[in-house]
């Protein structure tokens, strides 16, 4: 997969959680994770690529506070528009 993506779910109208899917080799697995601030887990292959955050509280993320750990981990950032699902639910 070589884009970025966001997966939500939903319970009762509301985000639940969410994942968004970082540039990844189709046969990466998360190997490790490192717990981040605002209810963010990042994912990282066994290479150390990151693959993934984990949102487990979608009503706290903001865009600023996501691409800042983003940016700590050489990933590119997102948009409020990319965030759109969440920061509507």
């Amino acid at each position: 997969m070589k884009a970025t993506y966001l997966s939500v779910t939903f319970r009762n109208g509301r985000a639940l959680a969410a994942y968004l899917y970082l540039p990844r080799r189709s046969r990466d697995k998360s190997a490790r994770t490192r717990r981040a601030p605002r209810g963010l887990v990042i994912d990282f292959a066994a290479d150390g690529r990151p693959i993934g955050v984990e949102i487990t509280d979608p009503r706290r993320v903001t865009v600023a506070g996501l691409n800042r750990v983003l940016r700590a981990i050489g990933a590119e950032p997102v948009t409020r528009l990319d965030l759109a699902p969440i920061l509507a639910a």
